[in-house]
């Protein structure tokens, strides 16, 4: 019995010999992986640091983009506040001359009439004291709408002198 006592010890020493050489070469297997992955995982962490790097300047330059945006934007809108009060200014002196003008011809209303009564003709008016002469500066060339404006007075003060000649020798 002894014997068989001893081939069974043997068996169960040799199955569990076998159970272990089988669970090492798992274990082996799965640290090979645990290694492989590891190798991975520090690839990993390599591109993240550099990924992390290249966003941080990334955020440097369009910080920089921003700033420089900002100046840009500032310029244009007080570049835009000074069209904006020449515009305005323009519009006035335009406002004057057509004021002007509605001035002299109710003033050439009167004396067409008086003509056409044959009354004696009238003083003649000092319409220089009057009606001075207005100059109107022209506009900044670089806005088409101040251009059109100058233009627009330029006529207006034109029509304005010619009406002025015409009552100046009709009272003469």
């Amino acid at each position: 019995m002894s014997l068989l006592v001893t081939l069974l010890a043997d068996g169960l020493v040799a199955v569990l010999l076998v159970a272990s050489i089988v669970s090492s070469m798992r274990l082996s297997g799965r640290i090979t992986k645990l290694k492989a992955d590891e190798a991975a995982l520090r690839q990993t962490i390599g591109d993240l640091v550099m990924a992390s790097s290249t966003a941080e300047r990334a955020i440097v330059g369009l910080r920089a983009t921003l700033d420089e945006c900002d100046r840009t934007l500032a310029d244009r809108l007080g570049t835009a506040e000074r069209y904006a009060t020449d515009l305005a200014a323009h519009v006035e002196a335009g406002e004057t001359v057509i004021a002007r003008i509605a001035s002299i011809v109710a003033q050439a209303a009167p004396t067409r009439e008086l003509a056409r009564t044959a009354a004696p003709a009238p003083e003649p008016l000092d319409l220089e004291r009057v009606v001075p002469p207005v100059r109107v500066a022209p506009p900044a060339p670089s806005s088409p709408n101040g251009e059109r404006l100058g233009v627009a007075a330029a006529a207006a003060l034109a029509m304005s002198e010619r009406a002025l000649g015409r009552l100046r020798s009709k009272a003469a």
